[in-house]
């Protein structure tokens, strides 16, 4: 697509288009930019949907771009933590990539461990999705389709994400449908640090998750099947704290998970924000709303100063935090948690909001 760009005639949202890169079999990867009358502008690719570039408003009006990620397509295409990226078909990890659908044994790519993540080897993160561009609101409208067997996965499944900015957030809605029964899980995966990608870690921002239990996980990071509430633990972040005060704690899922990694048990209230993730310097502060039942919440804890992402910025341990609202990992081979599967005539829905109240004001 040739690098070009859109406005709507009474000055409000506008997008532009720009050629990031070539992958290797000859695939044209493209730029969108989303910008709204109020400044904020996110910038994402058609390769596995990631936002590249999210730019917020500070309390006094300075924008920063609060999510990690890299400046060239090389970098996306080769490994790397998922960094913007929409996962799929099943965000989480399924346990040796095995599950049970309809009494038929299911077998999935492994690339964990001996676990299925994310979507396997070759998930949705590194697809080249289809884009459309609409206007009033600025929305770009990713489409794929994801054939049966695709890493191991039963159906063909269609599946389309929208991202669409407003005056002060971020909306992504999914939408799938299937031929044949399958499980969906789907996510997306920025890494946020509201200080200003590569501004030291996130310790010091506020978090709050309104959520009473946490799932817990085993020595290979797979739900045991047991919740655990979170009241007296360093897990309690009904009330906002700061995400390093315990993380550093002698408790055996931290110092198993080397920080959080972990999936809350969402509230089933939809009105108020899940999430609330504050950085007190710059008084950026960042709402989350979802539909999903869960939110895996993770400190970055195994990023060592050894990716350095954009702007020559070197990333290291702690240095954003991931929102992925999900339903529950390994939720296949746990009866109890809410069912994932997907079957013909039905459609998977979900929505989440990144909110950024107040900004400038």
């Amino acid at each position: 697509m040739a690098t070009g760009s859109t406005s709507n005639a009474d000055g409000g949202a506008q997008a532009a288009t720009r050629v990031f890169g070539q992958l290797p079999d000859g695939q044209t990867v493209t730029e969108y930019t989303l910008t709204s009358p109020s400044g904020m502008r996110a910038k994402i690719l058609d390769y596995g949907g990631i936002i590249t570039e999210l730019w917020v408003p500070d309390q006094r009006g300075v924008l920063a771009d609060v999510v990690l990620g890299f400046e060239t397509l090389e970098r996306y295409a080769e490994r790397h933590p998922y960094f913007g990226a929409i996962v799929g078909r099943y965000a989480g990890r399924i346990a040796k990539g095995r599950f049970s659908l309809d009494g038929s044994e299911i077998t999935l790519a492994t690339n964990n461990g001996g676990n299925h993540l994310h979507g396997g080897t070759h998930g949705f993160d590194r697809a080249v999705w289809s884009a459309t561009y609409t206007e009033q609101p600025a929305r770009l409208i990713l489409s794929h389709t994801s054939p049966d067997g695709d890493e191991g996965y039963p159906g063909t499944l269609s599946v389309q994400v929208s991202y669409t900015l407003t005056e002060d957030a971020l909306s992504i809605e999914y939408v799938a449908n299937t031929d044949q029964a399958t499980i969906v899980n789907l996510t997306q995966h920025s890494y946020f640090n509201l200080a200003g990608h590569g501004d030291g870690d996130v310790l010091g921002h506020e978090l709050q998750v309104r959520g009473d239990a946490v799932l817990e996980l085993d020595e290979r990071s797979i739900p045991t099947g047991t919740l655990l509430p979170v009241s007296g633990t360093p897990f309690d972040f009904r009330e906002a704290k700061r995400i390093g005060q315990d993380i550093d704690a002698a408790d055996a899922q931290l110092l198993m998970a080397r920080g959080y990694d972990h999936n809350w048990v969402l509230r089933a209230e939809s009105t108020e924000p899940v999430v609330v993730l504050t950085e007190p310097a710059s008084g950026r502060r960042m709402e989350v709303y979802t539909t999903q039942p869960g939110i895996q919440v993770y400190t970055a804890n195994y990023l060592d100063g050894s990716v350095t992402g954009k702007c020559g910025q070197v990333y290291s341990k702690h240095a954003g935090i991931a929102l992925e609202t999900q339903h529950f990992p390994d939720s296949p081979n746990h009866p109890d948690f809410p069912s994932t599967v997907l079957r013909p005539g039905e459609t998977f829905r979900s929505q989440t909001v990144y909110r950024f109240p107040d900004h400038g004001e």
